[in-house]
């Protein structure tokens, strides 16, 4: 039998709400979207490029997001001392690059991992606790657990458009 994503109830974000309520919701929404654009295709299917020359995938964005939930969350916010899930010297996108021969059933599973690690990882922190984060140029920035929050939820948002086209390019499938 043929593996294929697995379908998926989306709920809907909150309507009302405390901040950590709506930051949460939302913040699922989106996860459940991009699960959404993927159910039912088949691992070959996940692994098809948009349009060329892009080699963006629906699997590699599954793996990329579940290698962001992991470092902003996990590395970043709660400070837990693990390395990124994809990194590679030789290729810094292998989570992107690197689809031809992972295992997409595999990655769904990593995939749900990480978001209840990420989960877990948050509830623990409140939205006003800061952390330094490190850049290439030798300084950093103080970011606080909202601002993770906020950059979530834009990147999954931003993703999301990106996994809408390639969907409808394999098989017409649209929606929101």
């Amino acid at each position: 039998m043929t593996w294929r994503a697995p379908e998926i109830t989306r709920t809907n974000e909150p309507y009302v709400g405390d901040e950590r309520t709506m930051l949460d919701g939302w913040l699922d929404y989106h996860r459940q979207t991009l699960l959404l654009k993927c159910a039912g295709l088949t691992a070959e299917q996940l692994k098809t490029a948009s349009v060329e020359p892009s080699g963006l995938t629906l699997l590699g964005l599954v793996r990329h997001m579940a290698d962001v939930e992991r470092w902003w969350f996990r590395i970043r916010a709660a400070g837990e001392d693990i390395t990124g899930l994809y990194d590679g010297e030789e290729d810094p996108d292998a989570d992107l690059n690197a689809v031809a021969g992972a295992d997409a059933e595999a990655t769904f599973a990593i995939f749900a991992a990480e978001v209840e690690a990420a989960r877990k990882a948050a509830a623990g922190l409140s939205l006003d606790q800061t952390f330094r984060r490190p850049r290439r140029d030798g300084t950093a920035d103080e970011i606080n657990v909202r601002w993770v929050y906020v950059h979530m939820i834009e990147e999954y948002a931003r993703h999301n458009g990106h996994a809408d086209l390639i969907r409808e390019r394999i098989d017409g499938v649209t929606g929101d």
